[in-house]
């Protein structure tokens, strides 16, 4: 791990603002392993197949942070009554993306042992670091049954024979690795014409739970998310939350690179996130495809910003 690219000073006992309040690491200190939450960027994103910045989301997400309060007025609760640790970056390499992933394996492996309680939060970078974050999972506890649940605009089934390791095939390399049983994946925001027949076709062959945006809608997209956590929590040990920022309506989301339009309003994509971090079976999540270089007037930035404050507002919840 590296630590933050920047630090922001601790100058307020009662603090305020996300960046007077989320610890930064420095020297070679470590959070404790009881902190409710440890942060980590994942900042790759040579692994895209659409051109893609999104390894600069872990900075403009830091750097964002300035413009939040800790309090959250639509659930009257204060983050600050959390402790919250940012342990830094991966360490990733120029060229190999196969070296960038393993890395990103190892780190994630090495804090969930030294975490065992927290909810880890990885900032992405493009969506294929969730293959390697979940590999790291399960090599720092083998025994541990994980489901994923996926907001997004496609399913990521395609072939890693063919593509390699992309931000395409992340789902798929799980069910194939046998990390994560195929009936143990929801995704939820599949919307008009932006999948195949065939990825389809492979989903229903591995029982793979999807509910496009439509059909999510006539439920309420959070009541949606809270009836397939709980579908998961009668399976699985741990769930991992995925959001990719292209699930997102492309009128939100200029700074998706597979941006796209007929997707989630923002308030739909915030309390999916708030239901997530309330279940306590979701012991991790990241946020991933956020190219802050393609952004308008930093809309995406903030708004992604704003799952993270969301999920970790019912993580708060929890107690």
């Amino acid at each position: 791990m590296q630590g933050p690219p920047f630090l922001w000073g601790q100058t307020k006992n009662n603090p305020e603002k996300v960046h007077e309040w989320i610890r930064p690491l420095q020297g070679g200190q470590g959070a404790p392993g009881d902190a409710d939450a440890v942060i980590y960027g994942l900042p790759l994103s040579s692994s895209s197949i659409s051109p893609s910045a999104a390894s600069a989301f872990p900075e403009a997400c830091r750097r964002a942070w300035k413009g939040f309060s800790t309090y959250n007025i639509d659930e009257d609760v204060d983050l600050s009554s959390l402790s919250v640790y940012d342990l830094g970056d991966t360490i990733q390499h120029v060229t190999d993306i196969g070296q960038c992933h393993s890395h990103i394996a190892t780190a994630c492996s090495d804090i969930r042992k030294q975490h065992p309680q927290s909810v880890m939060m990885g900032i992405g970078g493009d969506h294929s670091v969730t293959a390697k974050t979940i590999l790291g999972l399960k090599e720092a506890d083998p025994n541990v049954k994980i489901g994923l649940l996926q907001l997004d605009t496609h399913f990521d089934l395609r072939n890693p024979a063919e593509l390699g390791p992309a931000n395409g095939t992340p789902v798929r390399q799980l069910i194939e690795q046998e990390l994560v049983e195929g009936k143990h994946v929801y995704n939820i925001g599949l919307h008009g014409f932006f999948n195949s027949r065939a990825l389809k076709e492979f989903a229903d062959a591995h029982q793979v739970k999807y509910i496009t945006l439509n059909k999510a809608r006539k439920m309420g997209v959070g009541k949606m998310v809270e009836h397939a956590l709980w579908e998961l929590a009668q399976e699985v040990d741990h769930i991992y939350f995925t959001c990719d920022m292209d699930v997102l309506d492309m009128a939100y989301a200029p700074g998706v690179p597979a941006t796209t339009p007929g997707g989630m309003r923002t308030d739909e994509l915030f309390e999916a996130a708030l239901v997530c971090g309330q279940h306590e079976k979701v012991k991790a999540m990241d946020i991933v495809c956020l190219d802050p270089e393609k952004d308008v007037a930093g809309m995406t930035v903030k708004a992604g910003t704003h799952v993270m404050l969301s999920f970790l507002t019912g993580v708060a919840m929890r107690k």
